[in-house]
């Protein structure tokens, strides 16, 4: 049976890259077949095969469907700015309906795991009426919260969580991830966060440089999604 979930975050570099292709890694260690997507990437560089971008690389590493790095990352946009500013700058017009069906063109070969990933945080814009999450509103997804542990994070998550739920989305699952070497009272602001995000819990990533999606999988409760 397969299953696809949107992942979004508090915010821009709270770990939702990590986090996915740490989840799809847990994936394919168990036998599964992956497919890590991401629809829009702004931040891109320029190479030889045209832009391309560090965290859909990442999705792609994970990957086990045949698919091409277009249908991972669709729009793929050079500068490190919000998309929808990106996008118009590049004489572009992004559009929920049409990422939705470049996405269900690759759910279509019926991976056993799909993760969508989303840019910045909830409402990060994609045109003057749409903001990211009308893709995961379009497509039905349940969503996975990626909530970056750090000074404000509490505010940030509830707040994530509540928009998610008003949406009429399901709040699949949630993974800390230690966005700062070290966090006054850590634990505590972690207890905090178990006992009002209205979902479960599925991984706690510690903070540490360099970190590889394989080593993110012991972190991750991937049969409490699943």
């Amino acid at each position: 049976m397969s299953s696809a979930y949107f992942v979004t975050g508090t915010g821009t570099g709270v770990g939702k890259t990590l986090v996915t292709a740490g989840l799809l890694a847990a994936a394919r260690q168990r036998g599964m077949s992956t497919a890590g997507l991401k629809p829009v990437a702004a931040g891109c560089e320029l190479t030889d095969e045209g832009l391309r971008n560090e965290d859909a690389l990442a999705l792609q590493a994970q990957t086990t469907l045949p698919i091409s790095y277009e249908q991972i990352n669709p729009v793929a946009l050079e500068p490190a700015i919000a998309p929808h500013i990106a996008a118009a700058e590049a004489g572009r017009r992004l559009s929920a309906d049409r990422l939705a069906g470049v996405c269900r063109g690759v759910m279509m070969q019926r991976p056993d795991l799909t993760l969508i990933e989303g840019a910045g945080g909830w409402r990060v814009p994609l045109n003057d009426r749409e903001t990211i999450a009308e893709l995961a509103k379009i497509m039905q997804l349940p969503v996975i919260l990626v909530v970056g542990l750090d000074l404000g994070c509490i505010n940030s998550a509830l707040l994530t969580a509540e928009a998610i739920q008003r949406d009429g989305l399901v709040l699949a699952g949630w993974v800390a991830n230690q966005a700062v070497p070290t966090m006054d009272r850590y634990q505590e602001n972690l207890d905090t966060l178990q006992r009002w995000v209205p979902c479960p819990m599925i991984g706690s990533v510690p903070y540490q440089p360099g970190i590889e999606a394989e080593q993110v999988v012991e972190h991750l409760r991937l049969d409490a999604l699943l």
